[in-house]
């Protein structure tokens, strides 16, 4: 659970009574961070954190092993008619922050059913969102998951370096996207790391799909002239914060001019974005996602590629790869959550030309006590070239 001081702090500059915490069947992840919860979760279950006085779970009464040792009151219901009498007791007349986002705005706020919501105003609650507490208390970082990060991160860096650096050279070698992959794998597990899902290797004109999967029989071959873009994502285990990385590579030894155009132009972007980061920072100015958003994307705009730049600047990160943190988006949402620190999130502008190319490139960003620090500790600056 989280620190008692801390939480009636922020629910007293949220404006509301408490913090509603709801899941069923792990469908608000948000709920499993702040509870640290185990056991089954078949059933539904309500935790109230009050602005006074203790906390109080309501669950059902075939899933109360999970809550033993909860610092609190446990209301058990088996019957429909006792979940709402006993919500009802819980909610009536109270302002309560929960994960819901206004015509989903935010889909990574929005993770308690419309239906629950409906129930909990008849029951005479008013519902608000809890964007600020989910940054705060559920995206945020703990020392350890920060370490574990840091040490994925460069092993990420380094194996993306020395496969990109030696497959550029392989254009006559019959080098296909699944047989890189195999080799990414192969070396990031090597060095203690696990992945959840398989990572993006992609060649030519591949690489402008920005969630493209290369298949063993179906994908490319490396030829000359190629750009090459991996996207890499692992950790020490599954149940710490993740490193995720974009690295580009082209098979040639002098990219054309609007190869190199593409990638001055990302790099460019992805640093005006982490500048912005750092400014607000060391003038301890608040900064929102979407800053992070405009900055970057006007780069790129004004490069000519807009249209091309397809997605959001970047997602944070916890102990999920797209966490519920705040994100840098003022494209696919407006994400006008603050960056607070103890919270992650990707960087990672992107240009994408349909049958041509494309290029991103990802770093991450921890928002650590001396401020926003950059992982890992040397991005790629220049493109990964043959010969080099």
């Amino acid at each position: 659970m989280i620190d008692q001081g801390e939480l009636q702090e922020a629910l007293a500059v949220a404006g509301v009574d408490g913090w509603l915490l709801f899941d069923f069947h792990g469908l608000n992840p948000v709920a499993g961070r702040v509870l640290g919860l185990t056991g089954m979760n078949t059933r539904r279950l309500f935790v109230l954190l009050p602005r006074g006085g203790e906390p109080i779970a309501v669950a059902h009464k075939i899933e109360l092993q999970g809550l033993e040792g909860f610092p609190g009151r446990v209301i058990p219901y088996a019957r429909w008619s006792e979940l709402h009498a006993a919500l009802e007791t819980l909610v009536s007349g109270r302002r309560l922050a929960m994960e819901i986002s206004p015509e989903d705005a935010v889909p990574y706020l929005d993770r308690v059913p419309y239906g629950v919501v409906e129930l909990l105003r008849r029951l005479g609650a008013t519902v608000v969102p809890s964007g600020a507490l989910v940054s705060r208390f559920a995206a945020r970082w703990s020392a350890a998951e920060a370490d574990d990060h840091r040490a994925a991160a460069e092993i990420l860096a380094s194996v993306a370096r020395e496969i990109l650096a030696k497959a550029v050279d392989e254009t006559d070698a019959g080098l296909s996207e699944s047989a890189l992959q195999a080799r990414v794998v192969a070396a990031v597990e090597g060095r203690g790391l696990v992945f959840d899902d398989l990572p993006i290797v992609a060649f030519g004109a591949n690489s402008a799909k920005p969630h493209y999967e290369p298949h063993p029989g179906r994908d490319a071959i490396l030829r000359a002239g190629d750009v090459m873009l991996l996207d890499l994502w692992a950790g020490r285990s599954r149940s710490t914060v993740f490193a995720d990385q974009t690295w580009i590579g082209f098979a040639g030894s002098r990219p054309p001019a609007r190869v190199a155009l593409v990638w001055r132009t990302v790099s460019e972007a992805r640093d005006a974005a982490i500048e912005l980061i750092q400014r607000a920072a060391a003038e301890r100015r608040p900064v929102a996602g979407y800053e992070a958003d405009r900055a970057a994307r006007g780069v790129i705009e004004a490069a000519g590629f807009g249209d091309a730049f397809v997605h959001r600047t970047g997602h944070s990160i916890d102990r999920d790869l797209h966490g519920s943190g705040p994100h840098l988006d003022d494209y696919e949402t407006h994400d006008d959550r603050l960056l607070v620190p103890g919270v992650g999130f990707s960087v990672e502008p992107g240009i994408y030309l349909a049958g041509e190319f494309g290029m991103r490139s990802e770093v991450n960003v921890f928002w650590a006590e001396p401020g926003p620090e950059v992982t890992p500790g040397e991005p790629q600056v220049e493109l990964i070239v043959a010969g080099s």
